[in-house]
């Protein structure tokens, strides 16, 4: 009986470890044994030459380094964030009911009508750079200059934070009572209680809910293009733009060198999904 359970479990879980070995474990395989040779067809051995050509290159260092610093400062407030939020929703936020429907809006707006949207206050000529000079203050470029990285970051924030808030707030709720019960018997404050409590058995949930600003995060490269265009400022260039500039010039000379940053980055889903688009 035992066996037979075995063996039901494997079949159904075949087509997912199939799915996943054909489509993401091979394909990688293949591209890091690529990345060892140079040219197209008749390719040949140099080691590790391409990386040192890669990382030695100053558009991928600051693409790297962008992405990087988007990832862990965008990553790390929307937990922070939605996590703070989930709790007074937990404790009986007034309106926390109709606010949920309100925190997903986002994930269904199109995102070329929020760029634009951005941009009708943010430009130039933006509404609030108009404010701005109405109290005589110099108008600020927020699109065009560092401040376009803040900017990104708000939006990513402000398009991940529903569904993470929604994330954490269902986690909450699997926590029993009674162990916060027991922890005022014992005389347990508030913050013993978060320590105690509530930040272990969140675990799971911050973790799924990292991994999912994660996602969201190399996403932001279409935000990112529509608020820099092909020409972004230095702050918003990132990992996914420099693929894209690499896939505009000719295919067969720059091909390696993405197969290379793919690798870099370890995310061949990301790099598969982007190529389709592109």
């Amino acid at each position: 009986m035992k066996n037979r359970k075995k063996l039901t479990g494997m079949l159904l879980a075949a087509p997912v470890l199939l799915g996943t070995f054909i489509f993401f474990l091979l394909p990688f395989a293949i591209c890091v044994k690529y990345s060892f040779t140079f040219g197209v067809g008749g390719a040949y051995f140099v080691g590790f030459d391409n990386y040192k050509e890669v990382f030695s290159s100053y558009a991928f260092q600051l693409a790297a380094v962008n992405t990087l610093r988007f990832l862990v400062v965008g990553v790390t407030l929307n937990l922070v964030l939605s996590f703070f939020i989930a709790l007074l929703m937990k404790k009986g936020l007034a309106g926390s009911r109709f606010f949920r429907y309100i925190l997903l809006l986002p994930l269904v707006l199109p995102i070329a009508s929020v760029v634009m949207v951005i941009q009708v206050f943010f430009s130039e000529t933006g509404i609030i750079n108009h404010w701005l000079l109405s109290i005589g203050v110099p108008i600020v470029q927020w699109l065009e200059g560092p401040n376009a990285f803040y900017v990104l970051l708000s939006l990513y924030i402000w398009k991940s934070f529903g569904y993470s808030v929604i994330l954490l707030l269902s986690g909450l709720n699997t926590i029993p009572e009674e162990f916060y019960q027991t922890a005022e018997v014992e005389g347990a404050g508030s913050v013993q209680k978060l320590i105690s409590i509530t930040l272990p058995m969140m675990t799971p949930h911050f973790f799924l809910a990292a991994v999912m600003g994660i996602a969201n995060a190399f996403k932001s490269y279409r935000e990112a293009f529509l608020l820099g265009g092909k020409h972004p400022h230095d702050s918003i260039y990132m990992i996914q733009r420099l693929l894209l500039l690499l896939l505009s010039k000719s295919f067969i000379i720059c091909f390696t060198q993405i197969r290379y940053i793919c690798i870099c980055q370890s995310n061949i889903p990301f790099c598969k999904r982007n190529f389709a688009k592109m």
